[in-house]
């Protein structure tokens, strides 16, 4: 074998030997059996929440064991396919097993970034809204485009997306949106995205064509969990009900199933009329407002802290991202330099590279 791709394979099996160390595989295969215990007691769904966090633990463990299982057996096979093209002396299958080399450098070095993911909210579920902000309807339409790109990201990668709310704008566009992301460490992934987001092209909404720029802010939290205890008197609350309602102000269903629900003390307002029920809605609403206390009370901790470290704080996470259409084709991070010249990909859910560097620049500033 070429000396160089024996180095090669060498260091991306030491690569993953890490990965697979900081993993813990002899643990994660205990949780997973412990947890296929827990599924298969007769009296598992009498608690459907319980039983849906089992069964969803049990599926991301098997994902994680499998991923990593599945990566040391490419690397192993990879060995192989460079031997039978040497025996052979072919030169298409060689190209094939750099190809190979090249995807699997790829997935390896995405799943180490996991791995830089510690922090106490990280495994957790991702609950994302998206705001409209400065530039009329190009920013509602803007909005829109954000909360699409991130759907097709959950999309190309197999991960789950519950849409809680969704506000229309008049014109075009959306004035915000709310969904939550089923994925091992959803939150600690899309924690990098939170922010404003920024869009240069021609208005398509400009009867002179004239270039405009736009701006939507992005807010990611985590999902919150039984044991979270975030408690909600009554009496602090204000639940409005209301007929939901979708573009173009059409109806959507013919009762008042749609819940808002005012924190009186924060002033925090939440909305979900997604699901079919009134009482669906409200426990959704009612999540939506537990999360971002639970992300109020973080943010408070964090202030204190602080203030004691003599810290004035991060402000990375106001804005991050350029998107420019026109005119020139571009995408940069703000704060790790990263950029590509396909904007079109991107929107389409191309996220990872931005997402991978976002977690190691984060990594950089908490060292």
């Amino acid at each position: 074998m070429n000396p160089d791709v024996a180095a090669d394979l060498n260091d991306l099996s030491d690569t993953l030997a890490g990965v697979e160390q900081v993993s813990d595989l002899a643990a994660l295969r205990s949780q997973i059996a412990d947890l296929e215990q827990q599924a298969a007691r007769p009296d598992l769904w009498d608690d459907p929440e319980s039983a849906q966090q089992v069964t969803s633990a049990l599926s991301h463990k098997q994902a994680e064991l499998r991923r990593l299982e599945e990566l040391r057996q490419r690397l192993d096979d990879l060995g192989v396919m460079y031997e039978l093209a040497e025996e052979e002396g072919s030169a298409e299958e060689s190209a094939e097993a750099d190809e190979e080399r090249a995807r699997l450098r790829a997935d390896i070095a995405s799943l180490e970034v996991r791995t830089l993911l510690s922090g106490d909210y990280d495994e957790r579920d991702a609950l994302v809204t998206i705001r409209s902000e400065a530039g009329g309807v190009d920013a509602a339409d803007w909005a829109e485009m954000l909360m699409r790109m991130y759907l097709r990201w959950a999309e190309r990668h197999g991960y789950p997306v519950e849409v809680y709310d969704t506000s229309y704008a008049e014109e075009a566009g959306i004035k915000s949106a709310t969904f939550k992301v089923t994925a091992p460490y959803a939150y600690g992934t899309l924690s990098v995205e939170q922010g404003t987001h920024r869009l240069v092209r021609i208005s398509p909404f400009d009867n002179q064509g004239r270039r405009q720029t736009s701006f939507a802010g992005v807010e990611v939290l985590p999902f919150v969990e039984a044991v979270d205890h975030v408690d909600i008197p009554e009496k602090d609350i204000r639940i409005d009900v209301f007929r939901s309602s979708g573009p173009g102000g059409q109806s959507v269903n013919t009762t008042d199933s749609a819940v808002r629900i005012t924190h009186i003390p924060t002033g925090i307002v939440v909305s979900c009329q997604n699901e079919k029920s009134q009482i669906q809605n409200r426990a959704a609403a009612l999540r939506v407002l537990q999360a971002k206390l639970l992300e109020r009370k973080r943010q408070e901790e964090r202030v204190e802290m602080d203030a004691l470290k003599g810290d004035g704080g991060s402000s990375w996470g106001n804005q991050m991202r350029s998107y420019v259409l026109h005119p020139y084709q571009m995408v940069k991070d703000l704060r790790t330099e990263f950029e590509v010249g396909n904007p079109g990909s991107v929107l389409d859910g191309d996220l990872d590279g931005f997402i991978e560097a976002g977690i190691r620049w984060r990594r950089t500033q908490v060292a």
